[in-house]
């Protein structure tokens, strides 16, 4: 019998998808452009915030993959309710980042924030009832696990297509280009095995 390991995987796929909406969050290092310094402090206050919630969803995410192969329902069911339950936490903090650091300066900085922080904290409950309904499958019957794993792994899905326009709205403009020269909103270093030049 097959068992959970392709549908483990689909969730390993979805979820790859989910950190699209961090990626999305820090940006690609934008090119120079005047240096604004209202721009930057707000820029810093928010990254110094978001580097370690970053490595929290990517642990998270790693965690998923690295138990892509178990075979014991049981330990799957931690191992995601644990990731799910992180990736929650993470997004909470950073809609409270972006909540403390005060409207961008920017034109509707205001409003532009409140989408922000209503958008991370909605991501963050979707993922607190991805970890209720993880916690909720029933481990002891491998068919139904791996069903209702399918199910998850489908609003997953939904969950990373849908809902970061507010954060690239976050992104646009100066205040894009100055999150992107933050060091703390660049992608953390994974363990990937390309040594840095």
């Amino acid at each position: 019998m097959e068992g959970t390991n392709p549908v483990n995987k689909k969730l390993v796929a979805a979820l790859s998808g989910g950190a699209a909406l961090v990626v999305a969050l820090t940006g690609c290092g934008g090119g120079g452009g005047e240096s604004d310094k209202k721009a930057n402090d707000w820029a810093k206050t928010v990254c110094d915030e978001v580097q370690p919630q970053l490595k929290k969803i990517q642990g998270a995410n790693a965690s998923i993959q690295a138990a892509s192969d178990e075979q014991d329902s049981k330990k799957l069911q931690q191992t995601d309710s644990k990731a799910f339950k992180d990736i929650s936490e993470a997004y909470a903090a950073l809609g409270k980042a972006v909540q403390d650091a005060g409207p961008p300066p920017v034109d509707n900085g205001e409003k532009i924030q409140k989408q922000a922080v209503k958008e991370l904290n909605s991501t963050s409950q979707a993922y607190k009832d991805l970890q209720t309904a993880v916690d909720k499958l029933d481990t002891s019957d491998k068919a139904k696990f791996a069903a209702g794993l399918n199910d998850i792994a489908d609003q997953l899905n939904k969950l990373s297509s849908s809902g970061d326009q507010a954060l690239k709205k976050l992104q646009e403009g100066k205040v894009g280009k100055a999150m992107a020269k933050q060091p703390g909103c660049q992608k953390p270093k994974g363990t990937s095995t390309a040594s840095p030049s």
